[in-house]
């Protein structure tokens, strides 16, 4: 395969370890390809009463991944009451 001496024990460990690497490497790659989709198909079908980026968790309420509040798409200017 690709001119290597598969038989050859001198280099067999490198081999074998090459395509370890090249086998991590395209599951890396599948990951990021799959997040990036996911993100793209998420903010496309996303709404402004669904937010894409909040997660219901009964024991927490409604958690956003910035931490902050949601905004009235009514009132932009919505300040936080502390």
């Amino acid at each position: 395969m690709f001119g290597l001496d598969w038989s050859d024990p001198q280099t067999l460990w490198l081999n074998l370890t090459n395509v370890g690497l090249g086998i991590v490497t395209l599951v890396c790659v599948g990951a990021v390809a799959y997040n990036v989709a996911s993100e793209l198909w998420i903010r496309k079908h996303a709404t402004e009463t669904n937010d894409a980026h909040a997660m219901h968790v009964p024991e927490l309420g409604w958690t956003m991944a910035d931490g902050g509040e949601p905004v009235d798409a009514k009132n932009p200017e919505q300040k936080k009451s502390r």
